[in-house]
């Protein structure tokens, strides 16, 4: 952890890592160290890997809430308790990585010099600005149109007619999958569903860092979908096929990377997240079903995408149709099966038991010698068949 100390109560004094790109940030961002960002409507997603990381506080060029949408990221950095110091403007960009800044209230200064100053978000903040951006949601639904013709324009190739689709070693096909992102709920939520794990064997998908959270719980992934800046390096030693996000544009975050170590991998040409490239996969791959931890579903995550991200939010899903199934579904509706195992135990256990009861009444005994003497004569190593 680097050194930190705080000249007054209400400020704050550490090292900063910054970066454009939040997940790249993620990666090399240490507890106690100040996030540096420009990440106007901070999702749910970006808040969730920036506070893993256990940051001291987070500094937005933008405005975390700009009340477009509804997005749920501040609400996320203000409930694990980070100081989150929102709309500093550009010049806050013009840090440099290691720089030790310091925070009082709304300014952030180095070395007595005032670099930026901003907005310390709260919770009424947040409220009022999602809040706003709900008043205002009749308006994003009815662009949300526009959004949906051109992506679909851009993926029907890929929707549709299922081209691109990278060809694994993994089969899908007629089994069950389990798709693992990693969110709030994440680790309770496989837990709850070892008992179906085991009975079910499914395919394991590690989506960015669902890898490493199945990992974490002795589980080996048989296959990362993700932006490779988002896996840590043992996930992508651990011998899972290695499927890379690629955008539209080209661009393929931590393809560099894999390059570098000299990994083989098989690239995806997607819009939108690694989950929704997840999602793809397995549906085109006629997954039987396709489990889901830590994937967004609800109404709230669809608006938290923005209207950009709905359409491809929006078109995964009905691509996977009535395949897509949560964990918390499928832990309140499936009942154990019993092994092979535990059933010859439990006959075993019942024969004996039986035995044990009739042993115990004359009757029982007497029964009990005739079907020995029977046993006998029929059995072929018995002293009277020599």
């Amino acid at each position: 952890m680097p050194p930190s100390q705080a000249p007054s109560d209400a400020d704050v004094r550490a090292r900063i890592r910054i970066d454009e790109n939040p997940v790249r940030l993620a990666r090399r961002l240490e507890a106690g160290e100040i996030a540096v960002i420009d990440r106007p409507d901070l999702d749910r997603a970006t808040a969730r890997l920036l506070i893993d990381a256990q940051p001291t506080a987070i500094l937005n060029a933008s405005a975390s809430s700009t009340g477009r949408y509804p997005n749920l990221g501040p609400a996320l950095v203000l409930k694990a308790g980070i100081l989150l110091l929102d709309d500093l403007g550009s010049d806050i960009m013009t840090l440099r990585e290691g720089d030790t800044i310091t925070i009082s209230g709304t300014e952030v200064t180095q070395d007595g010099r005032l670099i930026a100053s901003g907005h310390v978000m709260t919770d009424e903040d947040d409220l009022r600005a999602r809040e706003e951006a709900r008043l205002g949601l009749s308006t994003q639904i009815e662009a949300f149109d526009e959004f949906t013709d051109d992506y679909f324009e851009r993926e029907s190739d890929l929707l549709y007619h299922e081209k691109g689709i990278p060809t694994l070693r993994t089969k899908m096909q007629g089994r069950p999958v389990l798709l693992v992102n990693k969110a709030e709920d994440s680790v309770k939520e496989l837990k709850g569903l070892r008992r179906w794990i085991r009975d079910t064997n499914p395919i394991l998908v590690g989506v960015d860092g669902g890898a490493d959270l199945l990992l974490r719980e002795r589980m080996k992934p048989h296959i990362i979908v993700a932006d490779m800046d988002a896996v840590s390096e043992k996930a992508l030693g651990c011998g899972a096929e290695l499927v890379v996000r690629e955008n539209r544009d080209g661009t393929a975050p931590g393809r560099e990377r894999l390059n570098r170590q000299g990994r083989s991998y098989e690239v995806m040409t997607a819009s939108g997240t690694s989950e929704d490239a997840a999602i793809i996969l397995a549906a085109t791959q006629r997954a039987s079903v396709i489990a889901t931890i830590g994937i967004h579903l609800t109404l709230q995550d669809f608006l938290d995408r923005g209207r950009a991200g709905m359409a491809s939010t929006f078109f995964t899903r009905l691509k996977a149709g009535d395949a897509l199934i949560s964990s918390r579904a499928i832990r309140e509706t499936y009942r154990p099966r019993i092994s092979a195992f535990w059933l010859i135990v439990f006959i075993i256990v019942a024969v004996l038991l039986a035995g044990a009861a009739l042993w115990s009444t004359p009757w029982g005994q007497g029964a009990m010698e005739v079907v020995a003497h029977w046993v006998a004569s029929w059995w072929p190593f018995s002293a009277g068949s020599s």
